[in-house]
Order: C-alpha cells, then sequence, then structure tokens
C-alpha cells in the first residue's frame, strides 16, 4: 500500500491507527489504490443525524390484556435492517408474553428489572429473576411468562420494531 500511494509504511501505520490524518492528495490515492468511492467517505461527515428525545410524561403506552408495553426509543432505518425498539414490558403474575408457535425475524434482548418469570424458546425453558437478562434469534417460538406473585417488570429490545403503539 505505501509503495503504491508513495508514502512511508509508517505514515499508513499511523494513518490505520488514527494517529494522523492524510493529506487529501494521499487520501485520494489510498481510495483509489483500495478502489473505494471517495464520496462514501464523506457522505456522513457534517450530516446532522436525528436524536430523538422521549420524556417519560410523553412515552407512548399500549396494554394487551396483562401486559403493558411503554415506549422508551424507536429508531428507523431506511431499509430498517438497523431499525430497533426499545421499551419497558410489565406482566402481570401468571400473563404471557408471545407467541407458543411461532417466531419472527429479528433478534431481542431483555434485561429483567422487577419479578420472576419464565422464558420458553423452543424447546427450552429457562427461568429468570431481577438483574437477568437474555438475548436471542427471534426466528424460534418464544414466550415469557410471570411466574411470581408480583408484576415483571422487564427492558426489551427488538429489531426490527413491531410494535404498534397508540397513545394511551
Amino acid at each position: 500500500m505505501a509503495l503504491r500511494a508513495g508514502v512511508s509504511e509508517s505514515l499508513i501505520s499511523q494513518i490505520e491507527r488514527n494517529k494522523v490524518s492524510p493529506s487529501i492528495d494521499t487520501l485520494l490515492t489510498i481510495s483509489e489504490i483500495l478502489d473505494i468511492d471517495f464520496e462514501y467517505l464523506f457522505r456522513e461527515y457534517k450530516k446532522e443525524q436525528l436524536i430523538t428525545v422521549i420524556h417519560e410524561e410523553e412515552r407512548r403506552q399500549i396494554s394487551i390484556g396483562g401486559i403493558s408495553y411503554e415506549q422508551l426509543s424507536i429508531i428507523h432505518d431506511k431499509d430498517e435492517e438497523h431499525a430497533i425498539e426499545a421499551f419497558m414490558i410489565s406482566i402481570n403474575p401468571g400473563e404471557m408474553r408471545g407467541e407458543k408457535h411461532y417466531g419472527h425475524r429479528g433478534k431481542e434482548l431483555g434485561v429483567i428489572l422487577e419479578g420472576t418469570g419464565r422464558l420458553h424458546y423452543g424447546n427450552r425453558v429457562y427461568e429468570l429473576k431481577q438483574g437477568d437478562s437474555v438475548s436471542f434469534s427471534s426466528i424460534s417460538p418464544h414466550t415469557l411468562i410471570n411466574t411470581g406473585t408480583e408484576v415483571l417488570r422487564a427492558f426489551w429490545v427488538a429489531t426490527p420494531p413491531r410494535m404498534e403503539f397508540v397513545e394511551g
């Protein structure tokens, strides 16, 4: 790379380790050698990035039976490949969230904040308590059941988003 770009190996090493910033000429040369579109390198630079703040009193909520969902955040993506949503789940004792017979595309991550529960994932069963976390591919059927006597509260993240929230 250094020979083709007409610079020292030391300079290439320093650029790779983010110790120095190359000149525009050197950057152009390196991008040509690597066959990287120069515009690609600067596409996101100085572009206004979307930041969403949802204040606690403004969170959207939905209740379905003995389960309530409180949307904490949703990040959309043009092609939904990197879209995610985060929400709080409250499950009343004995109630179940999820589907026994089918899964869906995506991935999920949950943290049990209060209470105890049982996660059924495919043919496996996992006992969960306060402080436990779980992550999995959503493709297998999965359910979360509150096995305790108090409300089970969990922080949950899903990608891609699945919940349709309405003001509540």
